[in-house]
């Protein structure tokens, strides 16, 4: 595939958005996000538009603007996003998400929508706290043609608030929304024990596949034949042990193969249906999950989706993984906790826009095909077999580098600006 093909990809994903800014903010639009891809250093305001072609014409004033006060809709942006990789990934069958939150880190008293909020990542012995936006991010699942690991493509995005809805009720209202763009699909939604509360939600279309407690209180499904008379008829049997207890009792476990983030595993499955009063009153799935060497701890998984068999929810779970790479890859290599804005809608859109540039990196290089198949063998790194998020990166970067080149040997004023871009990527370079 020629290098003009390549790049043109990538600008018609950035054309599919245009209709949601304005005719001046569309410009910044496309200029900031390319100075976010090539940025070398932090990725303030203005360390990414030094990478910007408008730089020159642009006061940069405007780019500040873009984000607290231009005229431009987050969910717009979402729906456009949600529906163009729906439609790419997912033309039929039922679709596959992962649901989480995590910790953006924004030091300052003034900044929008930050508060003190439990950090996941350092609280380990110990409860920490940190300052920063707490975001609740829906992403869609894919499976590269690579195979592997999933990709979780963000798709959505909530602030939390401390006097705003709570986690559970934002979840609910992404998963809603993302069901009301295709209103004759089906949903499953991944997310971890935290959520668990989202079975009793009214979900339109939509299965959950989550954790459950390992004490949890459970019950039998009630009797079918019950006795006619005066009160109402039971909604739940007779209790059983904890799901702990079950996992030593039970000796009819059932050997499984299971893949586990694109690996093949054995696991010894045992599954029942259920009534965990305390979450909901609707019968639900629990799965035991054993390893057979008795090295890895028990675990237990629930699913409303009473159809599913024990190995695909283990499978089904395990992929789950893939969302916390997104927010690994999106706060180390695209900087998303970095740019400098405190006001406002500032805080929340940057944010929303480094989850957005995620999946249009992936997007952009899953559609060249050219680039993954020919994968560079390094030499410290010769059992490499499949392309990560900085790969796909940095393949972003060299074309776009490329055409920049290309054009200045047309015009002596583009190689001179080009050369200045050249020249300050390498001086900021981390």
């Amino acid at each position: 595939m020629h290098t003009q093909n390549i790049t043109s990809t990538w600008q018609n994903i950035i054309n599919y958005f245009f209709p949601v800014f304005t005719a001046p903010t569309k410009e910044i639009f496309a200029a900031l996000v390319a100075g976010w891809v090539l940025c070398t250093a932090r990725r303030t305001i203005t360390g990414m538009i030094r990478f910007s072609e408008l730089f020159i014409h642009r006061p940069h004033d405007a780019f500040h603007r873009f984000f607290c006060d231009a005229r431009w809709s987050i969910a717009e942006l979402w729906r456009l996003l949600a529906i163009m990789l729906i439609e790419k990934f997912y033309p039929t069958g039922t679709i596959e998400l992962d649901l989480d939150d995590t910790l953006f880190h924004r030091p300052g008293r003034k900044v929008s929508g930050a508060s003190n909020w439990r950090d996941p990542v350092r609280s380990i012995s110990s409860i920490v706290y940190a300052h920063g936006l707490n975001l609740i991010v829906l992403t869609l699942r894919i499976y590269p043609p690579w195979a592997g690991e999933p990709i979780a493509l963000p798709v959505n995005m909530r602030v939390r608030l401390k006097d705003g809805p709570s986690h559970i009720d934002l979840a609910e209202s992404l998963i809603v929304e993302i069901a009301s763009l295709m209103p004759n699909r089906r949903f499953i939604c991944h997310c971890d024990g935290f959520y668990t509360a989202l079975i009793d939600r009214n979900l339109p279309r939509t299965h959950l596949i989550t954790r459950m407690r390992k004490d949890a209180i459970i019950f039998e499904l009630p009797p079918k034949k019950q006795k006619t008379g005066p009160g109402r008829k039971r909604i739940r049997g007779e209790i059983l042990p904890k799901p702990m207890v079950l996992a030593d009792s039970i000796r009819q476990f059932k050997l499984v193969n299971t893949l586990e983030r694109g690996r093949k595993r054995k696991r010894l499955v045992w599954s029942r249906q259920v009534i965990w009063y305390h979450v909901s009153k609707r019968p639900v799935m629990l799965v035991i999950s054993k390893d057979p060497a008795g090295k890895e701890k028990d675990d237990f998984f629930v699913t409303t989706d009473l159809n599913l068999k024990p190995f695909q929810v283990v499978s089904h779970f395990a992929g789950r993984w893939s969302i916390e790479n997104t927010f690994k890859n999106t706060k180390q290599l695209l900087g998303g906790q970095q740019p400098q804005t405190f006001k406002r809608q500032g805080p929340e859109r940057a944010a929303a826009m480094s989850f957005w540039l995620y999946s249009a990196v992936w997007l952009w290089y899953l559609e060249n095909k050219s680039l993954w198949e020919m994968l560079p063998k390094l030499p410290w790194y010769r059992h490499k077999a499949n392309p990560s998020f900085a790969d796909a990166l940095a393949s972003l970067r060299r074309e776009l580098w490329k055409e920049r080149i290309n054009c200045m040997f047309d015009n002596h004023i583009a190689f001179e600006n080009i050369l200045k871009s050249i020249i300050m990527a390498l001086s900021y370079a981390a």
